[in-house]
């Protein structure tokens, strides 16, 4: 992450390197207000929208991934950055599980000269865990 940051031509503080050690430590998916509170602690001038922007600038560099959760509303991940796949994705426990399976790579008829660019996939449902805890 730090990285990316350094390649974009952004300087590095003690904020960012924050940032960047938050989502290593954390494997699951963070809402803006968890990487907030936990910024806050160190750094009680921070404000939420800093915070934010810096979540929304790293998305867009593709160094975090952003779901949208039915029940949570906007979270971020650290991104998988060494092989393409896509996410199934527990709407109970927010587990998620990655697959391989791309519908980008089925032939596709699309309007006009349109070029993609990037895409996502997500398939949300419930996980085999929580299925069994509801039986």
């Amino acid at each position: 992450m730090l990285a990316a940051m350094t390649k974009s031509g952004w300087r590095i503080t003690d904020q960012r390197r924050m940032l960047a050690q938050i989502f290593t430590d954390n494997a699951g998916y963070l809402s803006p207000k968890d990487v907030y509170d936990q910024m806050s602690m160190k750094y009680p001038s921070v404000s939420f929208d800093t915070v934010y922007r810096n979540l929304r600038m790293l998305s867009e560099m593709g160094v975090l991934e952003q779901f949208y959760f039915m029940d949570g509303g906007l979270k971020f991940k650290g991104s998988c950055v060494d092989h393409h796949h896509h996410h199934l994705i527990c709407v109970n426990c927010e587990k998620t599980l990655t697959f391989e399976y791309c519908p980008m790579e089925q032939q596709m008829e699309l309007p006009g000269r349109y070029k993609i660019l990037n895409h996502r996939f997500e398939v949300y449902g419930i996980c085999e865990e929580c299925q069994e805890i509801a039986t």
